[in-house]
């Protein structure tokens, strides 16, 4: 149970600081009319997710594992890391967080128009069709999960887990935000998609296929590699 609080409290924090501050730095600066660089916009954005990360890992970490992501809970599930019956409870958690988070950011900025939501097409900064926004989203989530499954493979390497996964979707995230905005994670577009209705809610499938994809596949190539070192 104590798990599932913890994956539900720290995916609820990932949307209220990610996408929450993505929708203030917008709002704020459409509200000065002022005009900023997608290039520094998406910089702003990218840290705000990956230290939110930084900061969930190291408050929930020992508790949960921290994966606030149901793609990083399938790629551990497939790296036979986690049971069935975890992976569930932890996926409902997330999705049930990042809704929580989503509303929590409807009552902040009294509308839900903007909630970070993910997208292509009109909805892409780049204008990009689906199967490029599916395939962006495989890759971004396989370089993100990879990561994961590497650092924590150790137990020497937890002192500094949190700080590489928190870097890595930084990572991600600078190249990812001018094509989709950047999902890899399933339970953070669901939670603003579902409140805010309309394209994003259309176009959620994508940011729930994608990551998933992406996280299996960077739990098989890791485990072949992982049995070919052996």
């Amino acid at each position: 149970m104590n798990k599932s609080v913890a994956e539900f409290v720290g995916t609820a924090v990932l949307v209220v600081f990610g996408c929450g501050s993505a929708v203030a730095a917008n709002t704020l600066l459409a509200n000065a009319g002022q005009h900023i660089q997608l290039a520094f916009s998406t910089l702003l954005i990218a840290f705000a997710f990956g230290l939110s990360i930084v900061a969930m890992a190291y408050s929930i970490g020992n508790i949960s594992g921290c994966h606030i992501n149901p793609a990083v809970s399938f790629g551990m599930l497939v790296a036979k890391r986690m049971t069935l019956h975890d992976f569930v409870c932890y996926v409902i958690a997330q999705f049930l967080g990042a809704t929580a988070g989503a509303a929590i950011l409807v009552v902040i900025f009294g509308s839900n128009a903007a909630l970070g939501t993910n997208g292509y097409g009109s909805a892409s900064a780049l204008g990009i069709s689906m199967s490029t926004a599916l395939l962006v989203e495989v890759v971004l989530t396989f370089v993100f999960v990879i990561a994961i499954l590497g650092v924590t493979s150790k137990p020497e390497f937890s002192s500094v887990a949190g700080l590489v996964i928190g870097l890595t979707l930084t990572l991600v995230h600078i190249l990812g935000i001018p094509f989709t905005g950047t999902s890899v994670n399933p339970a953070r577009s669901f939670g603003p998609a579902i409140l805010s209705g309309g394209l994003a809610l259309q176009q959620l499938w994508v940011f729930i296929v994608g990551p998933l994809i992406g996280a299996f596949l960077a739990a098989f190539v890791y485990g072949a590699l992982t049995n070919e070192k052996k």
